[in-house]
């Protein structure tokens, strides 16, 4: 985790509550989703590390980053570490938002290399167009 407003000693020794409050000052005065989502993935990590306080914590910021914020790297690599923060269907939204289908194409949009066993020379192609 680069640039974070945070050294690593107060990110996993801090109370929850002044986590909470300072979290989400942060994220209010830059609107930086990139190292606020950096920040609530090393508060997961503290709940699994046995801290109850960090259970879902701050969940409707990290809600409203998956919902709202511009999707950037960040939210799309940390994106399957919050799926419990979301219902089955508010998941499949989230999916679809973050990582959206890759656009069909048929073979009609394919760009075809032109023939060029054409008879005539490069200058004769150049000359007619």
């Amino acid at each position: 985790m680069t640039d974070l407003p945070f050294t690593q000693y107060q990110v996993f020794h801090l109370k929850a509550n002044t986590l909470r409050e300072q979290i989400s000052a942060y994220y209010q005065e830059t609107q930086n989703s990139s190292v606020t989502i950096q920040l609530l993935l090393a508060m997961k990590i503290r709940n699994q590390l046995g801290e109850k306080d960090f259970e879902l914590f701050l969940k409707d910021l990290v809600r409203h980053l998956f919902s709202k914020a511009t999707v950037n790297r960040a939210l799309r690599r940390y994106f399957y570490f919050f799926s419990e923060y979301f219902e089955e269907t508010e998941w499949e939204m989230m999916t679809a938002r973050c990582f959206p289908p890759e656009h069909s194409h048929t073979d009609l949009m394919e760009v075809i290399q032109a023939d060029t066993t054409v008879t005539g020379t490069d200058s004769d192609l150049s000359e007619s167009s």
